[in-house]
């Protein structure tokens, strides 16, 4: 371990009671569920998660559940193996700094939200502008989500809003070392 945690928190950052492995859909969600439904209900609590991406309001969701938890009183960690893409990043991000870990050699992805749609604006005039600016209002409010997730990933890190923002749109790949000397989780294992 990378960090001067103790021995204790390497112990339970080894064996986690809950282990997600794959895309962060609604079956991820519901194999969450299950599982934290049969973690033990008192003690630290480990969530290790492998992902390539997915839905990124699951992951949302996820985190919140995690938020609730923890205001709770519960102590939970997150462990991110491998490759914590896109919707994993999110998921991370609903845990403070000081009880987010990645093993060696993991990856994070960090990207912009992203749209494919198509808009076929038939009828009235006045309807198809009701259609253009219901996907534009879609447009802006995933932005601020996305903003709103940003600031919580890198909250308590030494980066930036602007860095972000910046290195975002290109698909920002980020390796376990890279991850502590940032600040953006508090060891490796």
């Amino acid at each position: 371990m990378t960090d001067n945690k103790s021995e204790h928190t390497q112990t339970i950052l080894c064996s986690p009671q809950l282990r997600l492995v794959g895309t962060v859909d609604e079956a991820m969600y519901a194999e969450f569920r299950n599982q934290l439904s049969a973690a033990p209900g008192e003690g630290p609590l480990v969530i290790a998660i492998t992902t390539l991406g997915g839905n990124p309001e699951v992951a949302r969701c996820m985190a919140d559940d995690v938020r609730l938890l923890r205001e709770a009183g519960r102590e939970l960690f997150f462990l991110g193996k491998a490759a914590v893409y896109s919707a994993g990043a999110t998921f991370m991000a609903g845990f403070p700094v000081s009880h987010r870990y990645l093993t060696e050699g993991a990856r994070l992805l960090i990207h912009e939200r992203q749209l494919a749609k198509t808009i076929n604006l038939s009828g009235p005039l006045k309807s198809c502008i009701a259609q253009l600016k219901a996907a534009l209002n879609e447009i802006e409010h995933s932005i601020e989500i996305e903003e709103e997730g940003f600031r919580a990933l890198i909250e308590g890190s030494d980066i930036k809003e602007g860095e972000v923002r910046e290195k975002a749109p290109d698909n920002w790949y980020v390796d376990s070392a890279q991850a502590l000397e940032r600040g953006l989780i508090a060891g490796v294992i």
